[in-house]
């Protein structure tokens, strides 16, 4: 008998499995403990923290380390702790730049902190965030870019489980905002991205 498939919300990156996965991918000892001690501070960072879901935060941020590391195939050390710690500025009121600098080296923490914008703006104010931000991720490697997309990627998957209030506003904000981060590069997995934004979206949409 074989047994249901858990609803994608429901699953995450356990360590067992990341670990696992990036040693069967020949990567050095040293960066497997660093992406481990990585996923060690976005679990905490996250610990108490729930998506309107309802499912525990840090499995978002394991899933989209996933989607590098699996459906990407790019598993730098520095961009995948990076995808583990990419939300983590936001959630944390003691952690700093700096602190992800000496721990995962200059490049994460580049990274992380081209990911992070003031969540907490609100009014003109946010708007004015939202445009920055934008325009921050538009200037940025390809790789931020990247792990952008990935990052929406992984809540489009989620859509249907409630995690956003409004999901057509967030639709239509990734498809106006976020889909030009990939527009004129010829980088695959930039590509394969948008395809799967646009599936997720179609699949939504109906």
């Amino acid at each position: 008998m074989e047994l249901p498939q858990s609803k994608y919300n429901q699953t995450f990156l356990s360590r067992e499995e990341l670990d696992s996965l990036l040693r069967e991918r020949g990567m050095d000892a040293t960066d497997v403990n660093r992406v481990l001690d990585a996923y060690d501070m976005a679990e905490s960072v996250h610990e108490f923290q729930k998506r309107l879901d309802g499912m525990p935060y840090f499995w978002h941020p394991s899933r989209v380390a996933k989607i590098f590391i699996v459906e990407l195939n790019h598993f730098d050390a520095s961009l995948v702790c990076a995808a583990l710690l990419h939300d983590a500025l936001e959630d944390s009121n003691v952690l700093t730049p700096e602190i992800i600098e000496l721990n995962f080296g200059s490049y994460t923490s580049y990274l992380v902190q081209k990911l992070t914008k003031d969540i907490k703006a609100t009014g003109p104010m946010k708007e004015w965030v939202e445009r920055e931000y934008i325009e921050r991720l538009m200037q940025s490697s390809e790789d931020a870019r990247m792990l952008k997309l990935a990052d929406r990627l992984d809540t489009y998957r989620c859509l249907e489980f409630n995690v956003k209030k409004n999901p057509i506003k967030y639709i239509m904000q990734t498809t106006e905002h976020y889909f030009p981060l990939a527009h004129g590069s010829q980088n695959p997995r930039l590509q394969y991205l948008i395809k799967e934004l646009q599936k997720e979206q179609n699949k939504y949409l109906g």
